[in-house]
């Protein structure tokens, strides 16, 4: 841990949650599928079954432990995680750099606010709010009604 100590923290240009990302063989281009922010739910706790980050970032110099976790900011708690799952070194500070991650069976206990945070070599270099709210029924007209 103490060769990270002195390497800057990555910016944050881009975070962006989907339903999948594909990555293009040979051009290693991402296409997006599905951006959304938030979710609803019938009845809670509730799973979704998957979901993918997509971040984009910029300002690295250094080798690299990336790992990203979602927060249920309501109590604090880390509900669902991935990392990549080796070192990676990024040499010019002027490039940029895409990661994702890829998230199974998130449980959500609440409805609220929920947050993720990717974190480089342990320290919190981005952050974005996700919405996960209860579903309201549409009012049924009384019958005669038109």
């Amino acid at each position: 841990m103490l060769k990270f100590m002195h390497i800057p923290a990555p910016k944050t240009n881009a975070m962006l949650v989907c339903d999948y990302v594909i990555t293009e063989q040979g051009t290693n281009k991402k296409s997006l599928i599905g951006i959304f922010e938030n979710i609803s739910a019938a009845r809670f706790p509730c799973t979704h079954g998957a979901l993918s980050v997509y971040i984009k970032l910029t300002d690295a110099n250094g080798t690299y432990r990336f790992r990203l976790e979602m927060v249920d900011l309501q109590t604090d708690t880390v509900i669902g995680k991935g990392e990549i799952p080796r070192e990676v070194t990024i040499q010019n500070p002027l490039s940029t750099h895409e990661l994702v991650f890829n998230l199974k069976t998130l449980r959500f206990a609440h409805a609220g606010d929920y947050e993720f945070r990717i974190y480089a070599n342990d320290r919190v270099f981005g952050q974005k709010t996700f919405k996960v709210s209860a579903m309201t029924r549409p009012e049924t007209p009384p019958l005669g009604t038109p």
